[in-house]
């Protein structure tokens, strides 16, 4: 269908109209190195740039994590987001359509696209008529209670604080004139309709938080009363909706995610209050959760930023139980953590401005690592229900080679026997073993540095590397390379693999299309060959003549090895067909001195 995309031509369309190094340099700050932008690693705890991006490649690749990939891949990891979610995300930024899927009609997607739009459009309308409510005259009541809260005007603008009138149709008049059905704002969560059909404000005096997705959309409002004796729920939040799932998103993560990445962990808590004031006080990688209990799909997406949460909650019964939750779920992700508990009858909006940071500082700085800490609620369990909470804990741990250390820490910090905590996690004794052995998949350090395993012996190892780096730079040759016999030139597995990838290609051997072929294993060592090509020798010539005199030279060396197999394997032969007379020796040894000359052996 024309202006329709799907598959390679969606992800080519998007990489063309999107260039990577804008998406990188949302979440950190790149600096220019040559033909490359560096940064520290969004991704692992550093503070030296090993992180690279390279703009005409279209990758980026860390040399200290070996994080690698294309637009997809980053934006899928920072975000925590499945490849398809990445992929129509960035589509969506980009302008381009994607063929429908699942058996859905185009009629269907074109509407769902359209509505999407639509909301994205209302809740900006919405924050917008909020801001303007604080602003005017009728929302002196609510800057009063924002003063009393000690909120600074900077916190307010950053998060976009807003108020909704007391009226029931200020919103849905403002949203109509617009130009939107009610019916539309209804769907969309803005208003809420009577039990007659009627529409009204589903927010009405109250404090409000617009709550923005990673693009910076406003997709969701949580509303606070400001007068205590009022006979309302304290919070009201936007229900789920076509563009707002409230187990998906954090409140604050927009705006706490460079910080975040910055100082390679997140605070997390339950409260909107409680996230204002850690960023008033300089806690800007601070965010919350949205009116439910932590979620996977949110830990994942703060995983996406860093490999450390610090959680802060109330240290009642329910913030205990809501911290014991958490750890669970982000230690059996592979992710550290630590737990700060609130005094009793304190929250952190309280504690700060009340005992000041300092008083704050002394909590962080005792604060129990998390399995610590889940011991330590354990051991007033009863042993069944201790047990039970670890087998369960265990089973959802994602990263193998944790699994020895987890089990015996909790087996001695809660005098279990070890030997039950393994019963059910099959492998879990060779896991140890089993992490040692493995060399990481398609390390570019290990293939620059080490002997490839099992290949130590061979005399040409090192042309090898170089052949199939000089593949990966240039796939289109495959059929030239081939003709000169390099495919019987690799003897190594992962290089045999390659070689298939690309050879699936045929006939364009295009870059992109090679890419989205390959396994994880093969992608970091293919980024980095082709993010780093090697300087040109020949700095008068031309790009052209250059390339053409290293693909003579790859040929003729291939050529040459050739000549040297087959001259050696008419030595082998003769020699086992050799009736031993002294012709036989005198021509064996007038073949040997030829090919022992001809390839520089004495």
């Amino acid at each position: 269908m024309s202006g329709t995309y799907s598959g390679r031509s969606a992800t080519q369309e998007i990489k063309a109209r999107l260039n990577i190094a804008d998406i990188v340099r949302r979440y950190v700050t790149l600096q220019r190195q040559g033909n490359r932008w560096v940064a520290p690693c969004p991704f692992h705890q550093e503070t030296k740039p090993s992180f690279s991006v390279n703009e005409e490649e279209g990758f980026f690749h860390c040399f200290g994590c070996q994080a690698s990939g294309d637009i997809f891949d980053f934006y899928a990891r920072i975000n925590g987001l499945e490849f398809r979610e990445a992929l129509e995300q960035l589509a969506e930024e980009a302008g381009v359509k994607l063929e429908t899927r699942g058996g859905r009609k185009d009629g269907e997607a074109d509407n769902a696209t359209r509505d999407r739009r639509a909301f994205l459009k209302m809740y900006e309308l919405a924050a917008g008529y909020y801001s303007r409510n604080l602003a005017g005259d009728d929302g002196a009541s609510c800057r009063a209670y924002i003063e009393n809260r000690r909120l600074a005007p900077e916190i307010q603008e950053s998060f976009g604080l807003g108020w909704s009138s007391r009226g029931w149709q200020g919103l849905a008049d403002t949203l109509r004139r617009a130009g939107f059905a009610p019916d539309m704002a209804v769907k969309a969560g803005l208003l809420s309709s009577s039990d007659r059909g009627s529409p009204y404000d589903r927010f009405r005096g109250r404090l409000m938080f617009p709550i923005r997705n990673l693009a910076g959309h406003v997709i969701a409002f949580g509303g606070r009363i400001i007068n205590p004796d009022e006979d309302a729920a304290k919070y009201i939040n936007s229900a789920d909706s076509p563009i707002y799932k409230k187990g998906d998103h954090l409140y604050g993560l927009f705006q706490a995610r460079r910080s975040i990445s910055a100082k390679k962990f997140a605070m997390l808590t339950e409260g909107y209050m409680d996230v204002l004031t850690l960023h008033q006080y300089g806690y800007t990688n601070a965010c919350g959760v949205l009116g439910t209990a932590l979620t996977p799909e949110q830990v994942k997406r703060l995983g996406g930023f860093c490999s450390t949460l610090e959680l802060l909650f109330d240290g009642d019964g329910p913030g205990r139980k809501a911290a014991l939750r958490g750890v669970e779920m982000a230690v059996a992700k592979g992710m550290r953590c630590r737990v700060v508990l609130m005094p009793e009858g304190e929250d952190i909006d309280s504690l700060l401005h009340g005992a000041g940071p300092e008083a704050f500082e002394s909590l962080r700085e005792t604060a129990p690592d998390g399995l610590d800490f889940c011991i330590r609620v354990l051991r007033a369990e009863a042993p069944r229900e201790a047990v039970a909470w670890v087998k369960n804990f265990l089973r959802q741990v994602e990263l193998p080679e944790l699994l020895p250390g987890y089990v015996s820490k909790l087996a001695r910090g809660l005098e279990l026997d070890e030997a039950s905590l393994r019963q059910g996690l099959p492998g879990v004794e060779r896991t140890a073993r089993f992490a040692a052995q493995a060399a990481p998949a398609a390390s570019v350090r290990t293939l620059r540095e080490a002997p490839l395993a099992g290949q130590e012996h061979l005399p040409d190892r090192g042309f090898e590397v170089e052949l199939i780096r000089y593949l990966v730079r240039n796939p289109h040759q495959l059929p030239v390379l081939r003709e000169h016999g390099a495919e019987l030139l690799l003897d190594n597995a992962f290089f045999r693999e390659l070689w298939a990838h690309i050879s699936e290609c045929a006939p364009e051997y295009e870059a992109d299309d090679v890419f989205s072929r390959l396994t994880d294993k093969h992608r970091g060592f293919w980024v980095i060959t082709r993010m780093h090509a090697p300087v040109p020798r020949d700095e008068a010539g031309t790009e052209a003549a250059r390339k053409e005199q290293e693909l003579a030279e790859i040929c003729n060396r291939l050529d040459s090895i050739g000549a040297e197999r087959q001259g050696r394997n008419c030595l082998a032969a003769i020699r086992q067909t050799s009736s031993g007379d002294d012709f036989d020796r005198e021509l064996l040894q007038a073949l040997t001195e030829t090919v022992r000359r001809k390839h520089g052996q004495h």
